[in-house]
């Protein structure tokens, strides 16, 4: 597999193989992360300081580590990489996230993010991806605003599942995916059972409106 597989490098940003400068392991620690490009799927560490999260929305290079990649279509089994040595965020299109990429928080946090967050069933659209899970915004952001452009670069998706061409990549859904934003280009309010857009019931709404039927 070729190691100019990253093809979207920003001005600046040290070329594949290299480690981001003043990265060590000794101030930073290891989390295990599956992230996926347009051809690509990679396996391994990266080497963070804090949450992954936090690490990716800064847009540096990432130390990585321990790496295997293969082919998001399936087609051979992931093969050790051990020249990759840094990733840049922006090469990344979606990231499944586990235990130490996103905020540690108590069941009290929890329900006051519930209390202060809007919760919205979606499908987005980042191509050649499908992602269907739970986005929580704060009041009067509605989903759309997802396609501007900010400061996170990548958003959560929780309880999220993923598909290419109707092939799904993830067996159950994974605690969130971390999508890349700059690759969004889609979204639309979907019911989770079936992971399609809620059928509309004949006769007038019984009060509440949806974010897509206020956007028409």
């Amino acid at each position: 597999m070729p190691f100019d597989f990253l093809k979207r490098k920003q001005p600046g940003a040290p070329p594949p193989g290299s480690v981001a400068a003043g990265a060590s392991h000794g101030d930073t620690r290891p989390i295990r992360f599956d992230g996926l490009t347009d051809e690509w799927r990679l396996l391994g560490t990266m080497h963070v300081t804090g949450r992954m999260s936090d690490a990716i929305n800064r847009r540096e290079p990432i130390e990585i580590s321990d790496v295997r990649w293969g082919p998001i279509d399936g087609s051979a089994p992931p093969e050790p990489a051990p020249g990759l040595r840094s990733v840049d965020p922006y090469d990344l299109i979606l990231i499944m996230a586990g235990e130490g990429t996103l905020p540690l928080l108590s069941e009290d946090q929890r329900a006051a993010q519930r209390v202060h967050k809007v919760t919205y069933d979606l499908a987005l659209e980042v191509p050649p991806f499908r992602v269907i899970g739970t986005v929580q915004l704060h009041p009067g952001s509605e989903p759309e605003r997802l396609l501007d452009r900010a400061t996170e670069m990548f958003v959560p998706v929780l309880d999220a599942t993923c598909s290419i061409a109707g092939r799904s990549i993830t067996e159950e859904p994974v605690d969130a995916i971390l999508v890349n934003r700059f690759y969004l280009r889609g979204i639309e309010q979907i019911d989770l059972r079936t992971g399609e857009r809620h059928q509309k019931l004949p006769g007038a709404p019984l009060g509440g409106v949806s974010w897509q039927d206020r956007s028409r």
